[in-house]
């Protein structure tokens, strides 16, 4: 019969600290290595037994899940923010390796999806493109942030054409304005083209999914919107609700209370008023939030069902920000319905369909 070991990693970028654990808690084994593809197999085809193996979700956590899946008997990548042992007390690298395979051995640590199902190139592709489009954006607000410093009217898209840049630039009375402002025009200009192809590659690579076809029935997913869902989710199936696609996405909602009961006459009852704060949860994939809100931004303005949906909130009294995030959080529960289940968007079913 195979001992078990429980393996912790603590990386970095230039080396890897290592804690092994036996069934019993026992420690039989600390290293320091150098975190190098040849290192680590070696050290790990080095010990010997049934291997389970965790490391914290950083920067290299995805590339050594790929590298030590096939060698060992199962591999965790966790969120140690989760655990509040792995927040308290004295830290150091030999400290945080052991004090990960002893939450491994026990069963506390709360672990982040990873897995290759065949959507590594989209999910690059997705990440170049979205990264282009904030710093396109980010541009095209400095330049507008110029004119608008200036009280120069900049509204709509003309500022930023060739066209009408020459007259844009000799309202700046500032030299320095204007060389500032001509230099980031130069920066468009190179980021616009590889935007661009940022586009055609992600589309070009999307084809391969038919799971895009069942989400663009839902009228404010396009191609663009259908392949960042599918690099971003990956498979739905790793959300066993909707409530866990809302947390993920940031859309979940956290409740803090306190003082939720009191004595009155000597029972004890519910406080009529306790002290409750809720929030949207701040630990999240903040790209696929950003896709959820751009499309219950766009479906708010569009005609449509959807739109109806938007407009019946607002007409129940819910302020128009509260109306948005229910109207994404529909989205969301929509999307992992029909990605599942491999149905049709139905409109008329649209209050029923996401339950």
């Amino acid at each position: 019969m195979k001992s078990v070991k429980y393996i912790g990693l603590d990386v970095h970028q230039a080396t890897i600290s290592i804690a092994v654990l036996d069934a019993s808690g026992k420690l039989v084994m600390q290293s320091v290595i150098a975190t190098q593809v040849s290192t680590i197999l070696d050290f790990i085809h080095g010990v010997r037994g049934e291997l389970h193996l965790t490391l914290e979700e950083g920067v290299s956590a995805h590339w050594l899940y790929g590298l030590l899946k096939p060698h060992v008997h199962s591999v965790m990548v966790c969120d140690a923010r989760k655990s509040a042992r792995m927040n308290g007390g004295n830290k150091s690298d030999r400290i945080e390796a052991r004090k990960l395979a002893e939450l491994l051995r026990a069963g506390q640590l709360s672990a982040v999806f990873h897995d290759e199902v065949g959507v590594r190139t989209l999910r690059e592709l997705a990440r170049s493109y979205l990264a282009l489009t904030q710093d396109v954006t980010r541009v095209m607000n400095r330049i507008k942030g110029i004119y608008r410093s200036q009280a120069i009217p900049c509204a709509g898209k003309r500022v930023y054409t060739q066209r009408h840049r020459s007259a844009c630039l000799e309202q700046l009375e500032q030299p320095g304005q204007r060389r500032r402002a001509d230099r980031l025009y130069a920066q468009l200009d190179l980021l616009q083209p590889l935007r661009q192809q940022a586009r055609k590659e992600l589309l070009a690579e999307s084809q391969k999914y038919p799971i895009r076809h069942t989400l663009q029935q839902i009228p404010v997913v396009g191609p663009i919107r259908a392949a960042l869902l599918i690099a971003l989710i990956q498979t739905p199936h790793r959300f066993r609700t909707k409530r866990l696609l809302w947390t993920y996405s940031g859309l979940g909602v956290k409740t803090e209370s306190s003082a939720d009961y009191v004595f009155q006459h000597g029972e004890l009852r519910q406080s009529k008023k306790n002290f409750a704060t809720r929030g949207l949860k701040q630990n999240h994939n903040h790209q696929l939030k950003y896709v959820f809100k751009s499309m219950a931004q766009a479906a708010s303005i569009t005609a449509g069902p959807l739109q109806d949906y938007y407009r019946g909130l607002l007409a129940k009294g819910t302020r128009p920000e509260m109306a948005r995030l229910t109207l994404a959080r529909k989205l969301a529960a929509i999307v992992l319905i029909l990605w599942k289940k491999g149905a049709s968007f139905d409109p008329t079913k649209l209050t029923t369909q996401a339950a």
